[in-house]
């Protein structure tokens, strides 16, 4: 039986990028490393794997992405401006506070919106924002 969420898995080509773009989110880098070696070639089903990974959490300590750029063997292609109804995993969710000034300042910085903030059932303000390689994280206020 499942007992938590470790971590969602992003694989990138420019890993310092997405390590910015989510640290401008708020995130904290708690780390990177290179991995390698027989048992990351079994965990992967993959052989001579040699990657860089990062890790970058929410400031709560809950929510982690690790974010592992590999070199051997080099990562396969996905359209990196999928639309948000594309299969497969689409977006990470974060609960923030004032969402309409963070949506401001992470435009003033370059990041690119991709509608606009939206409340939602009463309860909630959505947005949602396009990073580097396509990532998409959505961000929600709990109205009270």
């Amino acid at each position: 039986m499942i007992e938590r969420l470790e971590n969602i898995g992003i694989v990138v080509e420019d890993l310092e990028a997405a390590i910015a773009f989510f640290v401008g989110l708020g995130m904290e880098l708690e780390g990177q490393a290179p991995v390698e070696g027989p048992e990351v070639d079994r965990i992967n089903g993959l052989e001579g794997v040699r990657a860089d990974i990062a890790m970058v959490r929410a400031p709560d300590g809950g929510a982690a992405v690790e974010l592992m750029k590999f070199h051997h063997p080099v990562a396969v292609s996905a359209e990196s401006n999928a639309p948000v109804n594309a299969l497969g995993i689409r977006r990470i969710l974060f609960g923030v506070k004032d969402i309409k000034t963070m949506a401001a300042d992470l435009q003033a910085r370059g990041m690119e919106l991709m509608g606009e903030v939206v409340p939602f059932a009463d309860s909630y303000l959505f947005c949602y924002v396009r990073g580097p390689e396509g990532i998409i994280v959505a961000l929600c206020e709990k109205l009270d």
